[in-house]
């Protein structure tokens, strides 16, 4: 005879083997397409930001969450013409709070130094098509978005 065991939001089923050999007769719940927690791309189908999108890498969550939606928002909902440029003083605000927590947000050189290059950072070092052994070394190195004065 089966028993059930509740955990918190989960519950455990333990089954006897005679049980587990009978066909299940389990009927699957079509997916809801309004699901805000179904993964399914930054953008959702409202137009709304998916927060809860692997692709952001958890920045919509930590201690700098709240003023990276408020600066990616801004961002996103942009109308001006030249995209974003109002939202300046929130994607400063978040700037000085990964400042604040340089182990959670670590600097790119930071990064490249412990070796943590991600795997898009690793595919556009490895796609570059001018090899870096042919810069001179007195060039100085292009900005980014990120280390530009946002």
């Amino acid at each position: 005879m089966s028993s059930v065991k509740e955990e918190g939001k989960d519950r455990v089923i333990f089954v006897t083997k005679e049980e587990h050999q009978t066909p299940s007769n389990a009927e699957l719940v079509e997916e809801d397409p309004d699901d805000p927690y179904e993964e399914r791309g930054l953008i959702l189908p409202n137009g709304e930001i998916n927060w809860n999108c692997p692709c952001l890498g958890g920045m919509a969550s930590g201690p700098c969450g709240a003023s990276f939606k408020e600066a990616f928002s801004c961002f996103h909902y942009s109308k001006e013409e030249v995209k974003g440029s109002e939202c300046l003083e929130q994607f400063r605000g978040m700037q000085e709070c990964m400042q604040r927590y340089p182990e959670l947000y670590p600097e790119e050189d930071e990064k490249e130094t412990r070796g943590e290059l991600s795997e898009m950072e690793r595919h556009d070092q490895a796609s570059s098509p001018v090899p870096s052994s042919s810069i001179p070394a007195d060039t100085p190195p292009p900005t980014t978005a990120s280390e530009s004065s946002v």
